[in-house]
């Protein structure tokens, strides 16, 4: 029987925990931690790096825009914006340059922080 880390089961059984806007607000968080580090990455020249990183957070952003409750009438709008972080993203990429990265990073971190205190006024109590 191989033995699991430990930490990796931390990790799986906080994420099966949270709430749904708790993932929200981590998948945010997730996705400006590898666009600043493919920012960085391009910045030192270590191109491949930064195309995984890139990668990486064009998988959370698509799967932001996936599990969007299309019934909703916000949804529209998140999946536009979601649709041009995609965009930037394939761009920076392109490019090998992550200059444009620098505008769409404030960009997530805002959209971020409004589902954080979306999900503090939820589950105020």
């Amino acid at each position: 029987m191989a033995s699991t880390n430990p930490y990796e089961q931390y990790k799986k059984q906080s994420i099966m925990t949270m709430t749904q806007g708790e993932l929200v607000v981590q998948l945010f968080e997730g996705c400006s931690k590898k666009l600043n580090a493919a920012v960085f990455y391009f910045e030192n020249e270590k191109i491949e790096k930064a195309e995984e990183e890139l990668y990486k957070a064009q998988r959370i952003v698509n799967y932001l825009n996936a599990s969007l409750d299309r019934s909703v009438p916000i949804s529209r709008e998140l999946s536009n914006f979601y649709d041009f972080f995609i965009r930037m993203i394939v761009k920076a990429k392109v490019k090998s340059n992550g200059e444009v990265l620098k505008d769409v990073i404030p960009l997530i971190d805002t959209l971020g922080d409004s589902f954080r205190e979306a999900e503090k006024i939820i589950h105020k109590k």
